[in-house]
């Protein structure tokens, strides 16, 4: 005989556990990343030296103790601060290049684009770059995270240039070229976060697609109202 008996739902209780699981992973990234968003102001505003974990801290509204929960040391702290934005330029730039199509024109004219794309060309994120490119040659942890971004970057680059010599037939070696596109990349970078000129990331831009038309000058053309475009 079958029991009339109402057994309890245990559906809520069983999932509970997981639930709160997920709440507390989710909390847990989100602090990781107010850390690291709150290290990236400090190394903007103070540099890499004057940054402590109770700038960070205060910065972020959070207690020192939490900070050293997640990540122990400034060096840790600052590792993975660099690390999210190497991952973070990297996620941007193949964004990019991958909506950009086969066309080895609008792939470069979309590289470019995007350095100055206001996600990753910020005055704060660009003073916490040169923060840790002033550090990177007395620390092999930031070499090797800014050099892996950089020799992958480089590697399309020279890609692109090789193509373009062949369609165009200009009289360039692709590797100097690429070398040459992205040392411009950087060095605009830098004035715009010296600001110590009228240079804008509009105007940065500008310069950049003179570069381009004047290397490939049958891939990027002037049109009528000045601006120059791929071609």
């Amino acid at each position: 005989m079958e029991s009339d008996a109402i057994m309890p739902d245990t559906t809520v209780r069983d999932r509970r556990p997981d639930a709160e699981k997920k709440g507390r992973k989710a909390s847990k990234e989100v602090r990781r990343q107010q850390l690291i968003d709150a290290t990236i102001d400090s190394l903007a505003r103070r540099g890499y030296a004057e940054t402590t974990l109770a700038d960070v801290a205060d910065g972020a509204g959070l207690s020192r103790g939490i900070v050293n929960f997640h990540f122990e040391s400034k060096e840790k702290l600052l590792v993975a601060t660099l690390q999210f934005m190497a991952e973070e330029y990297a996620a941007h730039w193949r964004a990019a290049f991958d909506k950009a199509g086969d066309d080895p024109a609008r792939q470069l004219w979309a590289l470019c684009a995007a350095d100055f794309d206001r996600a990753v060309c910020s005055r704060r994120k660009l003073a916490a770059w040169c923060a840790f490119w002033g550090e990177a040659k007395s620390r092999p942890t930031y070499q090797a995270l800014c050099g892996s971004r950089d020799q992958t970057y480089q590697n399309v680059l020279v890609d692109i240039c090789t193509r373009l010599r062949d369609q165009g037939n200009y009289a360039i070696e692709p590797r100097a070229t690429a070398l040459a596109i992205n040392a411009m990349l950087e060095g605009l970078w830098l004035r715009l976060m010296m600001g110590t000129e009228e240079v804008s990331r509009e105007t940065a831009f500008a310069a950049a697609a003179e570069m381009l038309s004047a290397t490939f000058p049958k891939h990027f053309a002037r049109e009528a109202g000045g601006k120059i475009k791929p071609a």
